[in-house]
């Protein structure tokens, strides 16, 4: 009885230590499944830096700079994106919006998030000399389209890892055309974005240090439009200038006078800009021409500020040229570039965004960003969609002087593709977890133009 009595509590000990082990299993998985709601955003940061992932996505970037297409005409960008999605064996539509791709990443089911990247270069000549240098005359990527590509391949290389740990399905947008064309609109009308209940998109900043991400919640970015008028006088010799009627000397007029909607009529505290970019007339030293053409944009923070600068510049523009003796029109030039409202950021979406960025980066890189005038065509997604922006810093002044977007000499600093990539992958998939898609976001969507 001794010896039964020894063997019962060995076999009792026994099943206790696997009893132990299996709730220590059952732990460690529980623990890595919650990590994976969390989306482990250091560990995506990591994959993105390694040598063979962060080369793939720099090879991705050079070959879509050195080919830049302008908008709606991004047809080898389309087809280099589908070639890696194919590798990827991310499923995909095409073609959106003439040259836009949509991918699908995780379950096919609700609840869907969005990541988002423009694809078109600009009207340029790049003065940049290095080895990848736009192999296209007059067309350049001067504003970082082709890190945006790069960094959301990035991210879907990192979700299609992942994709088995997906609650939900993360909705990848290649938009074209956000140069002024419009696409992001041209992408809703398709209905991209038709049950998605968040959407996130980026851009490079090269006044913002590499590692560092800066974003705001509420109103970002400006609304904008742009305009163009024809002042029409008579032409005849400078040597007589009582025979004519001078459109030079009335544009003139006509673009002070626009400075003062700004000066004078707008409240200090509500930011708007009208700049005149744009003066053509005449071709001789001594001959005073028909007609001038003048253009520029405005820009403001809300609907009413941005209508009632409209209806000014046109009312203002006619006026004076015709005190000047001259006939005026005036065009908005909205069929072929549309309006384009004010990019407001989700509050909701902020919370997020800050707890995510700040478990990657580190608090002390997640920064805010002061609202500035400049326009994005992401704007038309947050009219429909609780949407969020936010800027990946790429500065390293170790490379030489910085330039800006939309300059000749505009380069990247690659070395911060990972950043992107991963912080834009670790957004969607800790958004799809039960704690984010429980939030009534859909809401938050505006109406701003």
């Amino acid at each position: 009885m001794e010896e039964l009595g020894r063997e019962g509590s060995g076999s009792a000990m026994v099943f206790a230590k696997l009893i132990a082990l299996v709730a220590l299993f059952d732990l460690v998985r529980s623990a890595s499944v919650a990590g994976s709601k969390l989306d482990d955003a250091a560990g995506f940061l990591e994959r993105a830096k390694e040598a063979e992932f962060f080369d793939w996505m720099v090879s991705v970037r050079r070959r879509i700079h050195e080919n830049p297409e302008l908008g709606y005409e991004e047809f080898a960008t389309s087809e280099l994106i589908r070639n890696e999605l194919d590798a990827l064996g991310v499923t995909y539509r095409y073609p959106i919006a003439v040259t836009g791709v949509v991918g699908y990443i995780g379950t096919g089911k609700a609840p869907f998030v969005a990541l988002r990247a423009d694809m078109d270069a600009l009207s340029l000549q790049e003065a940049v000399e290095w080895e990848h240098k736009s192999k296209v005359p007059g067309k350049m990527h001067a504003c970082g389209h082709d890190a945006h590509v790069a960094m959301l391949l990035g991210a879907a290389k990192i979700l299609q890892e992942h994709r088995e740990n997906l609650q939900g399905t993360v909705v990848l947008i290649f938009q074209p055309a956000e140069e002024g064309g419009g696409g992001a609109k041209k992408m809703i009308e398709a209905g991209v974005v038709k049950d998605v209940d968040a959407i996130f998109g980026f851009h490079v900043a090269p006044d913002i240090p590499s590692g560092t991400v800066e974003s705001r919640s509420g109103p970002i970015m400006a609304g904008s439009g742009f305009f163009e008028a024809v002042i029409g006088g008579k032409g005849g010799h400078a040597a007589i200038p009582q025979h004519t009627i001078d459109p030079i000397l009335a544009a003139s007029n006509v673009i002070v006078s626009l400075q003062h909607l700004v000066s004078r009529e707008a409240d200090p505290l509500d930011s708007q800009v009208v700049t005149v970019a744009k003066f053509q007339g005449g071709g001789a030293f001594n001959v005073i021409p028909d007609s001038v053409s003048i253009g520029g944009t405005f820009r403001a923070f809300s609907k009413e500020s941005f209508f009632q600068l409209k209806q000014r510049i046109k009312e203002v523009i006619i006026a004076q040229a015709s005190v000047q003796r001259c006939i005026a029109t005036v065009d908005f030039l909205d069929k072929g570039y549309p309006f384009f409202p004010v990019t407001v950021n989700s509050k909701a979406l902020h919370g997020h965004f800050q707890k995510v960025a700040e478990r990657m980066l580190g608090a002390n890189n997640v920064r805010d960003k002061k609202p500035v005038m400049g326009s994005e065509d992401f704007s038309f997604f947050s009219e429909v969609v609780p949407a969020y922006y936010y800027f990946v810093g790429t500065m390293n002044k170790s490379e030489g002087p910085v330039y800006p977007p939309h300059s000749p000499f505009f380069t990247i600093n690659e070395e911060a593709l990972p950043y992107g990539a991963a912080l834009h992958a670790s957004l969607a998939m800790s958004y799809l977890s039960k704690d984010h898609t429980t939030s009534p976001l859909t809401a938050e969507v505006h109406d701003e133009l």
